[in-house]
Order: C-alpha cells, then structure tokens, then sequence
C-alpha cells in the first residue's frame, strides 16, 4: 500500500472542479473536470467489453497522441448503448470543455458513468462544463472525486509521494466503482495523476503493468461494464529529468503508481455493492501465472464461495468445486486450503477439527483464502468480495 501521506487535496500543476448540473436526481454532484496548466503525457486503458460506450471510443481517439490537457467526467448517465448520436455528444462534451479551457478538442478526455441505454442530457451538460470551468481550483482534488461517483459509499482517493532525480514528485488518484466489477476493469474510472515528467512511450507501459496488478486484479461480481477507463496523466511540474523507457526513474515512478492504484482497487472492492468482506484469494504451486489466475478468479468469482463469506460459512466443498471448475489440471490430493492461518483442506481432505476457528477468521471483515496446488512454483493473488442481501437489492431497483 503507498505510505501514509495526508488525503491530498490537489496535485501540483492540476486543477480540478465537481458541480452538481441536474443529471442526477438526487441533485448531487455529477460533473468533474480535471485540467492541467499544460499539456501532459497521457497513458490509458479501457475496458475490453466489446459494447462499448462513445465516451470510451472518443477517449481512446484522443489519448493516442500521447498528450492530454483536460478531462471531463459525467456521473449518473453511462452515454452507452447510444449509437452514433452518443459518439457526436461525447465528442461536443470535449469541444465544449476545449472552449472553456481555450484548448484543443482533442486535448481532452471525456468519461461517463450510470445508467445505460440514455442520451446525453446536453443542455444540462453543457452548463455543468461552464459552472465546472469558473470553479477549478487548484485544492478541489475532492469535489472531483465525489462527482464521479454512482452507487459509491463515498469518494475513493490515494496518494504518494516519492523522490525522483533528486526532486519530490507528488502522485495522487481518485476512482469510482462498486459493481459491475471484474478483471479488464469493471464499472469503474480511475484518474491518476502526478507531476513527474515522463515520456508517453514510458508511460504507456508502466500504467499497463500497474492495471494489470491492480484493476486486473479485483471482482466484485464478475460483470464487466462498458465504460471502463484507467488514465494517468503526468504534468511535469515537479522538474525531474523526463523519465524515459527504461531509464532513471522508472522503476521508482511505476512502484508508486502502482501503489496508489492498488489502495483505489482495493477501496473500490471494499465498497462493493452491499458488500461485508474484502477477501484476498491466493494460489500458489500453480504451473504458471496463467493458471493460477484462472484459479484464483473462479474461485473469486463463484456465486457460492462469495454467499459463503457473507455467510461466514467455511464450507470447503465450495472452494474444492471452484478450483475444480477453473479448467486447469490439477491433483485433487495435492491441493490445500487455508482461510487465514487456518488449514480446512490438507492433501485434499478436509481438516474437520479446525472449522470453529476458520469461522473466526470468516467473521473477519478482512482475511486472506489461501490455496495451495502442488503443481509448480507460480502464483498470484486476486481481491473479491462476499454476495448478499444488499447486492440483490441495490441491484433490483439500480433505475428506480
């Protein structure tokens, strides 16, 4: 996790503004801006769902050059499932912040987030751009982030700081999500930024390796959304030498952004829909990564398992049928299964004797399910949560 530093309340060079413009009926804020005082390298992903929002088609346009000014998010309606009217409205989004901003177009990023299947409210969007415009101040890092948020319990921020070429760059994230949550991202947005100079060509690569250990890495409930977006952007503010492919730097920039995006994953799991448990599902002696993963996520991803850990229910014939289902060869009697320090499942029977104390660390709101294959020497880990009452019921009535 990064080091504890204060919740940030701005990112040097950036400035950010959350206002509230009428999409949602609660009347909470539902637009934010980000804008850097310059353009910034620019590194994304998106989700791999093969229905995808505009506003993800547009962003992905645009983040190709490598450089980036603005971004501009709307909560409560996703611009998904809208055809080529939902591409022109993501695309007016952008023109209407460029304006605003006095940047190009295509220098800004637009996201979405909600309800599915509805246009654009545009006349509502278009004031909230302008409102958003005269409010950016440089310390509203949180009005941001709580107007990205859907059925989040609240806002979702993190933040580092580390040393780079002898100058102090500042590193700082917010993100959204609650369900609709698996691997290749889920129903979330996440905006990193920081201050550091580096090239797009480094930057790039190390915002895919840090999504791949952190938003690749966490399930919710297995569905992933249309809108998915991972972006970093990098200002230069804090005047280090540009950090290039493989140069001074790197490593030390890539372990802090990791670090801030694995906090947001995690936090966005813990904030699962009607969610009790964060759970760490770990697969070691697997032949490969691969295969560990496949493991781990099925085991993640199972409607059983996850009923059994709102439950608090150590029943190990769920977790047996979940490595069992992943389609990756194994040896039933070299697989153990251990739920916090507590063994359930040696050589692939269960270790009756120890089921009060698994039900212990089950009542936990946090531990760790470890499963041992016996077939090599990989492994990996994954975060999910438990599946209840609430899920059913937030989920039931997400429109009404």
């Amino acid at each position: 996790m990064p080091r504890q530093v204060k919740t940030p309340t701005g990112v040097p060079g950036f400035r950010f503004a959350g206002v509230a413009c009428g999409i949602k009926q609660s009347g909470r804020k539902d637009l934010a801006l980000i804008a850097s005082e310059g353009p910034a390298a620019a590194a994304a992903v998106f989700t791999k769902n093969r229905v995808k929002s505009p506003s993800v088609t547009a962003g992905a346009r645009h983040v190709r050059s490598g450089r980036l000014q603005a971004v501009v998010v709307n909560s409560g309606n996703a611009n998904a499932c809208t055809g080529p009217g939902g591409l022109r409205d993501a695309e007016a989004m952008c023109a209407e912040t460029a304006r605003h901003l006095g940047i190009d177009a295509g220098q800004v990023l637009p996201s979405s987030t909600g309800i599915i299947g509805v246009r654009l409210p545009m006349d509502k969007i278009n004031r909230g751009i302008a409102a958003a415009a005269a409010a950016l101040a440089p310390d509203a890092l949180q009005d941001a982030a709580q107007a990205i948020m859907t059925t989040d319990n609240g806002p979702k921020i993190a933040a580092a700081t580390c040393r780079v070429g002898g100058r102090t760059v500042h590193i700082a994230g917010i993100a959204k999500g609650a369900g609709m949550i698996a691997p290749n991202m889920a129903t979330m947005l996440c905006y990193v930024l920081t201050d550091a100079a580096v090239a797009p060509a480094a930057l790039r690569p190390m915002v895919r390796r840090a999504t791949d250990a952190t938003f690749h890495a966490i399930t919710v409930d297995g569905d992933t959304s249309t809108n998915d977006t991972v972006l970093c952007l990098a200002n230069g503010v804090a005047g280090n030498s540009r950090i290039t492919r493989g140069g001074e730097g790197e490593d030390v920039l890539e372990r802090e952004i990791t670090r801030v995006m694995k906090e947001l994953a995690l936090k966005i799991v813990a904030d699962g829909e009607g969610t009790t448990k964060l759970v760490e599902v770990r697969v070691d002696g697997a032949r490969s990564v691969a295969e560990a993963r496949k493991v781990a996520f099925t085991v993640a991803n199972s409607k059983l398992v996850k009923t059994a850990f709102f439950g608090q229910d150590p029943n190990i014939g769920r977790f047996m049928m979940a490595i069992g289902n992943a389609g990756v060869p194994v040896v039933e009697e070299a697989i153990d299964v251990a739920l916090g320090r507590v063994k359930v499942v040696r050589r692939g029977l269960a270790v009756g004797t120890r089921e009060s104390a698994a039900v212990k660390v089950m009542q936990r709101p946090s531990f760790t399910v470890h499963i041992s294959l016996g077939m090599g020497d990989a492994s990996t880990s994954v975060w999910t949560s438990d599946l209840g009452h609430e899920y059913v019921r937030i989920n039931s009535d997400y429109r009404t």
